[in-house]
């Protein structure tokens, strides 16, 4: 029953909001249909950057966690008018400072008209350039990038020709970012994906392709490679169960797997061990894998766009998980009548077969939605996983924040789910167009996960680069400020007892307290005057119910925060 009551309030709101976009489009106007609806299509000219003031754009700094716009001008300023959505990512592996993010950008959100655009940081992710876009003035969607293991970048994306059919071009930047070649022919077709093999094996190096077989150059082929470094790219192949909404991985082996939805199946898992030799025709088998709920889109937080593709991951930690491959996506669910949660499967034997599906996000009845689930996994086999979250939202409306959770033990758990940003409005800064992308991107290191996503904190959609702290990853240590106060953890995650050591630079009065998610005190550790310099106390597990928690340190005006995992 709430099913088909979102299905009609989504339809409704269409029909209401109709002169935003263009019923002409096949599929607009049917909610949660599949292979044959949802794609990309240009239906209204390009328009001129507004002229207008620049504001500051917000940055979010907070225990473990960063938040920088990355579609901002030459002085780091917010540009007014514009979006930018559907955001993907690259790290340069040779040089871990320089990231690429490619969007969807639309100059004036008086039009629909969208650009290949993309911004470059070389600090991290501190600041960022944004030179403009890829081919000026042509229409371009569905931006996704990637890197090989020299550090060149390539950035795949879709156009139509005046036939309207489907075509890509992958380009190419040698210089991370700053320019970028012709680019070439790709066949291609609409929601399409990319992923470059950088195993180490005989086809690192190799370029993989796949898209809606639907709306397809080459029907009813969907896949592509390349085998000389995207110089070309060979015949389409056509691939069993015609996965789509979903996104590809290389194992250590070189093997290829491609997730996504399947109308005769559900969620599909498609595996080659062939396609990383260039003279083979690559072989595939399929697996059918149960989240326990299907890949959908017209939800109510974003009306045209999808609530999440699925992302497929393999572990690469060389430890007693090596070769897992994960998966991970909101879904509509079957067993009861949430339309959007965050679920999870594990294979542990190549994908021939895969775990009963875990729940990522904690909160409690069925009528939030998880949305936008993504994953990536570290080298060292943590898994990560973040999603947007209207749990907080206020009665009647849809707000939502980013939430973010992670696994240590291959997805058999997760760390209860944390709220890193402020509640923002999905349903504002359309650009002519009822959604907020349909993807965003994630990549993690030992310490921490990356994330390019979309957001409203300016009151439009705009792309931010994100970092995430885990904070049970041994020996927990923040320092927010430049007060000299430090504070450490170990261990963490605790069941008996963790040691805490702090660091005064000034005598004086102290409050060191352990605090929850929610912020309430759970227990007060000292209350008392202390003398600068170093100090150790225990603190005991016993009566501290298993979650997450933070162990904040304040002397006078200053503070240090540390997150802490207790386990039983």
């Amino acid at each position: 029953m709430k099913r088909n009551f979102h299905s009609l309030r989504a339809l409704l709101l269409m029909i209401l909001l109709s002169p935003f976009y263009s019923f002409s489009q096949p599929g607009t106007d049917t909610i949660k249909s599949g292979a044959r609806f949802h794609h990309e299509m240009p239906d209204q000219p390009y328009m001129a950057p507004a002229s207008g003031l620049r504001t500051t754009a917000p940055r979010v700094k907070s225990a473990g966690y960063t938040m920088v716009q990355v579609n901002v001008d030459a002085g780091g300023f917010n540009i007014n008018g514009d979006a930018a959505n559907e955001p993907s990512m690259t790290i340069d592996p040779q040089d871990p400072m320089h990231i690429v993010i490619g969007w969807r950008q639309f100059d004036n959100v008086n039009s629909n008209f969208r650009q290949a655009g993309y911004g470059y940081s070389t600090d991290g992710g501190q600041t960022w350039t944004f030179p403009g876009v890829i081919n000026p003035g042509i229409f371009r969607s569905d931006p996704v990038l990637d890197c090989d293991s020299s550090g060149k970048i390539y950035y795949n994306s879709l156009t139509l020709d005046a036939g309207n059919n489907y075509l890509c071009k992958v380009f190419k930047s040698s210089n991370g970012g700053a320019a970028w070649d012709a680019g070439v022919d790709a066949h291609g077709g609409d929601k399409q994906w990319m992923t470059i093999d950088r195993s180490g094996g005989s086809g690192t190096g190799n370029i993989y392709c796949n898209w809606n077989s639907y709306f397809t150059s080459c029907y009813p082929g969907s896949f592509i490679r390349s085998t000389d470094y995207g110089a070309s790219y060979g015949d389409c192949t056509e691939l069993p169960g015609t996965p789509y909404w979903g996104t590809m991985a290389v194992g250590n082996s070189g093997e290829v797997y491609i997730a996504g939805r399947s109308d005769p199946y559900g969620i599909i898992v498609v595996k080659s061990t062939s396609a990383q030799h260039p003279d083979s025709i690559p072989d595939w088998s399929m697996s059918i894998v149960d989240l326990d709920g299907q890949v959908t889109y017209g939800e109510l937080v974003n009306p045209l766009g999808l609530a999440g593709q699925v992302s497929i991951s393999v572990d690469h930690s060389g430890g007693p998980a090596n070769g897992n491959v994960y998966l991970l996506s909101t879904v509509q669910r079957y067993s009861n009548s949430d339309s959007a949660d965050v679920m999870f499967a594990r294979s542990t034997d190549g994908g021939l077969t895969w775990s009963a599906p875990v729940r990522v996000n904690d909160d409690s009845g069925t009528g939030r939605y998880q949305w936008f689930g993504t994953m990536s996994v570290a080298p060292n086999g943590r898994i990560d996983a973040t999603w947007l979250d209207t749990r907080d939202s206020p009665p009647g409306s849809l707000l939502s924040a980013l939430y973010y959770s992670y696994s240590n033990d291959q997805g058999i758990s997760w760390s209860a789910n944390q709220k890193l940003s402020p509640l923002f409005n999905s349903q504002i800064g359309w650009p002519q167009q009822a959604k907020m992308g349909d993807y965003v991107s994630m990549i993690s290191d030992n310490t921490k996960a990356y994330l390019a996503w979309t957001n409203t904190l300016n009151y439009e959609q705009d792309v931010y680069f994100s970092t995430i702290t885990p904070f049970a990853t041994g020996v927990t240590e923040q320092q927010l400020n430049d007060s000299g106060i430090h504070i450490t953890a170990c261990p963490s995650p605790f069941s008996d007892h963790t040691t805490i050591a702090y660091y005064l630079p000034e005598s004086g009065f102290i409050s060191l307290s352990l605090i929850d998610i929610c912020g309430r005190e759970v227990r007060r550790i000292v209350a008392a005057y202390r003398d600068k310099g170093d100090h150790q106390i225990n603190l005991s597990g016993e009566g501290i119910p298993r979650g997450y928690y933070f162990i904040r340190l304040a002397s006078g005006a200053q503070s240090a925060v540390i997150g802490a995992v207790k386990i039983d």
